[in-house]
């Protein structure tokens, strides 16, 4: 599969972060989350220690990737089927999918604004939270990530690429979310009122084909 023409990213989080995120402006990395009370935690606490401590990106080394904000390159990860199973001993989190929103961000608009503003970014070739992957950080290289595995739905034999990420130096600007994914209609009104006033509102749309 060629690279999209318009290639998307998403980053999951609990609807209950929406207010903080909007408020402060920016979806912050693990590093920064780590610092801050109040954040529903959904992610792996081992992985994310290791992401934070141990693993740096070969593109950028002095940069551990639990420093960067993390996107996936499809909706319905293989970590939202892990949240939505609730049995992994070493999720904390055991809420289920339904409160998990997706933000989606246009791949193209993003790198712009970081380099602009002087954050590094780099994309995975597989899962950044293993030991060893391969990273890029130049677009020329998006042909290498296997499309075909990030967009497949029966995963089982290529799990590991089809959770190849997109990392951005410690912030993302909310106004780059173009568009929020929830699973039912039950989260329309808390994802407005996290809004609070704020002038930037992403198009929310129901999308239960991006859950389990």
């Amino acid at each position: 599969m060629t690279v999209p023409a318009n290639p998307k990213i998403y980053h999951i989080t609990h609807v209950d972060n929406l207010s903080s995120i909007i408020s402060e402006g920016c979806i912050w990395s693990d590093a920064k989350i780590m610092q801050k009370q109040g954040v529903a935690k959904i992610g792996m606490s081992g992985i994310k220690r290791r992401r934070l401590e141990e693993i740096r990106l070969s593109s950028h080394p002095d940069l551990h990737v639990g420093e960067c904000v993390p996107f996936y390159f499809c909706p319905r990860s293989i970590m939202l089927y892990m949240i939505s199973r609730q049995n992994h001993p070493e999720l904390q989190y055991k809420g289920g999918q339904e409160p998990i929103v997706h933000l989606e961000a246009d791949l193209y608009n993003v790198v712009r604004w970081a380099e602009r503003n002087n954050k590094r970014w780099a994309f995975t070739l597989s899962n950044a939270g293993a030991y060893y992957f391969e990273d890029r950080a130049s677009l020329e290289n998006l042909n290498e990530l296997d499309w075909n595995a990030i967009n497949s739905t029966s995963w089982h034999e290529c799990r590991d690429k089809k959770q190849s990420e997109f990392l951005v130096e410690e912030k993302i600007p909310w106004q780059l979310i173009d568009r929020i994914g929830i699973y039912s209609k039950d989260y329309y009104t808390k994802v407005t009122s996290s809004f609070n006033g704020n002038s930037h509102h992403p198009v929310i749309e129901i999308k239960k084909d991006w859950y389990y």
